[in-house]
């Protein structure tokens, strides 16, 4: 069965869509089956794994609306190695279509039930606000990961996210729970963020995961080609870094 994971941080700009595409990567290059949802309208993680979004026939608003199921919408990736369940701007009125039907949270978990046998993990790139499409995530998902760089204002982030989650946990989602937090972007020549860093390893303990993911120019370059920066140089110290990552998950998933 597929452990189904959420990429989600209320902030934006903290790096959830380079997380999810080179954690997809990283993961189907140590050996696992991988579905990747792009549930954000900008569609960049959908592009960021070699998929062209404007050519979409089916995406993931047809699954939420049920007009498509999840094997009839997911394309392969061939260059990454995972499928993706891509997303365009059609997506964005898919919260308003939702706001009036019946199961409106629970769709897209449905959808996933019939390929869950499919995978060994699921994950989901979710918009930065609490909308009906975070909300579907979050009720389709055994756990969230948090990816946050090692600032201030992050720390904020993270505790309105950890309230979020209480509450659909308690109200929607009784399987949900944090993984663990994932620091990215971070440079260890800078005093706050080993600061910052040190207080999140004091508050969350051993829900902070072990692996950092540096500050590189090759993630952040990788997009613009349409691929990870996993599988656009492999050699980068951030595409390492997140392979490390993908490892430190599967035996982490072993001890859930």
């Amino acid at each position: 069965m597929a452990k189904i994971f959420c990429i989600a941080n209320q902030k934006g700009g903290v790096g959830k869509t380079t997380t999810t595409v080179n954690l997809s990567a990283g993961l189907a290059q140590v050996g696992q089956r991988v579905l990747m949802i792009d549930l954000d309208p900008q569609g960049n993680a959908t592009m960021g794994s070699g998929v062209d979004k404007r050519k979409l026939e089916l995406s993931v608003y047809d699954v939420l609306l049920e007009s498509s199921s999840i094997a009839e919408a997911r394309v392969r990736s061939e260059k990454c190695g995972y499928d993706v369940l891509g997303a365009n701007r059609e997506l964005a009125g898919a919260e308003i279509e939702l706001v009036g039907l019946e199961r409106r949270e629970k769709r897209l978990k449905q959808a996933l039930a019939a390929v869950e046998k499919d995978y060994d993990f699921v994950l989901i790139d979710c918009p930065p606000s609490l909308s009906m499409l975070t909300l579907n995530g979050l009720c389709a998902a055994h756990g969230v990961v948090v990816p946050m760089q090692c600032e201030y204002f992050a720390l904020e982030g993270v505790t309105d996210l950890v309230n979020t989650i209480k509450q659909v946990h308690a109200n929607l989602n009784k399987d949900l729970q944090i993984i663990g937090l994932l620091r990215v972007m971070f440079d260890p020549r800078i005093t706050l963020q080993q600061q910052v860093s040190e207080q999140l390893k004091g508050h969350f303990g051993d829900k902070v995961f072990n692996t950092l993911i540096p500050r590189n120019v090759r993630l952040a370059e990788a997009p613009s080609y349409g691929l990870p920066g996993v599988i656009f140089d492999p050699s980068s110290k951030g595409a390492q870094a997140f392979v490390a990552f993908a490892q430190e998950m599967v035996e982490r998933i072993k001890t859930m």
